[in-house]
């Protein structure tokens, strides 16, 4: 973890989720608005790169629980464990 590289990867990865958990709650309160509303390609796209914030601003705003295609979420977590544990510990 001395490595700069690999605090800049952190720091991304904490952005990009933070991005996300913010993208799921506005697109909330927009729906609630009845305004313009964040498209499910770019909530999943943010999920892709965030998806420990977009899992938790899909549990704290109660948004897009019930979609089929947010079930992904969770698998984009798996995904991202699997790569960050083959990361740290190559063969």
């Amino acid at each position: 973890m001395d490595d700069p590289f690999d605090q800049y990867v952190i720091l991304i990865l904490l952005v990009f989720n933070v991005v996300a958990f913010l993208l799921f709650g506005i697109d909330k309160s927009r729906a609630r608005k009845d305004k313009r509303r964040i498209s499910e390609g770019a909530l999943l796209t943010s999920a892709l790169l965030g998806p420990f914030g977009a899992y938790l601003g899909m549990r704290s705003f109660h948004h897009k629980t019930k979609k089929f295609k947010f079930v992904l979420v969770p698998l984009f977590m798996v995904v991202h464990v699997a790569i960050w544990i083959c990361l740290t510990y190559p063969l």
